[in-house]
């Protein structure tokens, strides 16, 4: 009983949780605006169903890492999996910044940021630099394996 009461509560929050980034992506309309960027609004479902497909398997993978191991299987074809991972951290990063950026859009801030300081030129470059920051800082910290420290 212990178990299912468990269970229950876990499905409850997990629910919880994906209708909250849900919302966000909702309340930033990061879909639309990709499809609208990219002049392909015919596919904007085929969008939307990869974004739920991916929420879906970004939490099997987290719930039940040891079933998503493909290396343990056939250490032949382990370089697979590690393009596989380097893809899925390319289009990570890329979805994350663009989400990052959307935020920031939808709350004006760049613009009032820019209007306040009297910067006029060199935006562009500002946000390149930004960009290139948490490139060098996302490049550090897996370098140095600091994902794998434990507190």
């Amino acid at each position: 009983m212990r178990s299912l009461f468990l269970c229950i509560i876990g499905a409850s929050f997990g629910l919880l949780a994906a209708a909250g980034v849900f919302t966000v992506f909702v309340a930033v309309g990061i879909v639309p605006r990709f499809a609208g960027r990219t002049h392909t609004a015919n596919r904007i479902f085929l969008y939307e169903e990869m974004v739920t497909f991916g929420a879906i398997a970004g939490g099997f993978v987290s719930i039940f890492p040891e079933y998503c191991r493909l290396g343990v299987l056939w250490q032949r074809f382990v370089w697979i999996g590690r393009i596989a991972q380097a893809g899925f951290g390319l289009f990570s990063g890329m979805f994350v910044g663009c989400l990052a950026l959307a935020i920031a859009e939808m709350l004006d801030s760049i613009p009032i940021f820019s209007r306040r300081i009297a910067f006029r030129h060199g935006l562009g470059l500002a946000v390149l630099s930004m960009a290139l920051g948490k490139l060098c800082g996302s490049l550090f910290y897996f370098w140095d394996e600091l994902h794998r420290v434990m507190p």
